[in-house]
């Protein structure tokens, strides 16, 4: 069998939370995905925390699996996104996929994106999807967050998100660079830039167990990854605020036209409000003004690299 350090060998990742029903189906499929790469081949099992019988019944299959394979237990549940950082940190190969471990992706799906990579003119592949055989609700939030997320996020994201990726060893070495806490690892890969490939698909009905990625963590996710790639909110409390301070000066005039013009009878009606507006007003644009701050020393904490090699090729002079 060839070295996982080939420039042809496959790791699949599999982060796992909740998934004991499906073991044996994975465990099977990870075989088959196996036999059609037709390469040196391991899987790494990241469980993260799960309450369930996933790592027993895992440990118990996996000598008998008929391909390499690493398991890794987390201490608690950290999130499918850290638990597939810790895959991609112990990942062998040359190229690296990750795979749900749901199996609502469907495993042939890691083979396309495993070729995609294989040309060498690629430094990651990501599965989009067309379309999905979940029930409406689920389709509706999902539509929802992954609209919100283009929206204010990444608008280089295809509409339909993306799960699954798979990525050159170089692109897991860059990303395994940006040692971030709370934000979003798929904003980072597309933060990262590199050559890109996509991979369309249709996602299944889920077979077995309930999705641990709820509402409440989509939302957690989407407010990490709105504060982690964007000043967009800070730049909206800039413009609320600007636009505030012109129309209390606005109003203010107004106000002040009405008391000298005698249309106003209440005493200390006009400089209360006009004290309240331009305040209110300036307070807003402050609070802009300390965000945008805040904002680039944010910036300067995550340490991430200021540019990226995409390649770099020298050419000696000729001599004749």
């Amino acid at each position: 069998m060839q070295s996982l350090l080939s420039p042809s060998s496959l790791t699949v990742v599999v982060p796992v939370y909740g998934n004991e029903g499906s073991i044996t189906p994975l465990i099977a499929a990870l075989a088959s995905i196996k036999q059609e790469a037709g390469v040196a081949f391991e899987a790494v099992f990241v469980v993260d925390g799960s309450p369930d019988q996933s790592y027993a019944r895992l440990r118990e299959q996996l000598p008998t699996a008929g391909f390499d394979a690493q398991l890794i237990a987390l201490s608690r549940n950290f999130g499918a996104f850290s638990a597939i950082r810790v895959g991609l940190e112990h990942a062998k190969g040359s190229i690296i996929a990750v795979m749900a471990a749901d199996l609502q992706e469907p495993p042939a799906l890691v083979i396309d994106l495993f070729k995609a990579l294989l040309q060498g003119d690629k430094d990651i592949a990501m599965g989009v999807r067309e379309s999905r055989e979940d029930p409406g609700l689920s389709k509706l939030a999902s539509g929802t967050f992954w609209s919100l997320y283009r929206r204010f996020v990444m608008p280089d994201i295809p509409k339909g998100g993306v799960d699954i990726f798979a990525v050159t060893s170089d692109m897991r070495d860059r990303l395994l660079l940006l040692k971030e806490s709370n934000t979003s690892l798929l904003a980072q890969l597309f933060w990262l830039g590199g050559r890109r490939a996509f991979v369309p698909y249709q996602r299944l009905r889920r077979e077995h167990g309930k999705s641990a990625w709820t509402l409440k963590k989509k939302l957690r996710y989407l407010s990490d990854s709105v504060f982690a790639f964007t000043d967009l909110p800070v730049r909206l409390l800039m413009a609320i605020g600007t636009l505030a301070l012109i129309a209390a000066v606005g109003l203010s005039i107004l106000i002040l036209a009405a008391k000298l013009s005698g249309l106003v009878a209440v005493p200390g009606y006009a400089g209360t409000m006009v004290t309240i507006l331009f305040f209110g007003a300036l307070n807003s644009l402050g609070l802009g003004v300390v965000g945008a701050y805040a904002w680039r020393t944010f910036e300067n904490t995550k340490a991430r690299p200021l540019s990226i090699l995409q390649s770099l090729e020298t050419f000696p002079e000729r001599h004749s």
